[in-house]
């Protein structure tokens, strides 16, 4: 005879699965408000900022945004390369890169 399933205890793993997927969400978010500077915005001037793009459904500014969003990260990843590598930025990355490198070592 197989053993019977615990639904109680997997629905319970479950839900600690699903909230600490959740904290972690919010705590990324929390992250990337840091390293883009946005932290300095007030709360209003963030949300009317998030609000605003997230009702944009004009595919070339989302995709422009998307463009500059993978330069940020792809600028973020070569600052931890040698210097000699840095040097070769594209200037999209450059404004912001003192910002996200004071950030890490307050959230580290």
């Amino acid at each position: 005879m197989r053993k019977p399933r615990d639904f109680d205890a997997e629905l319970k793993a479950l839900g600690d699965k699903a909230r600490d997927l959740k904290s972690r969400k919010v705590q990324q978010l929390g992250e990337l408000v840091i390293a883009t500077g946005a932290d300095a915005l007030t709360a209003d001037e963030l949300a009317g900022a998030l609000i605003v793009l997230a009702e944009t459904k004009e595919a070339g500014k989302r995709e422009a945004w998307a463009r500059r969003g993978a330069a940020f990260f792809q600028g973020r990843s070569r600052r931890n390369a040698p210097t000699t590598d840095r040097s070769m930025d594209g200037a999209p990355a450059q404004p912001g890169s003192a910002q996200p490198a004071s950030s890490r070592k307050g959230a580290a």
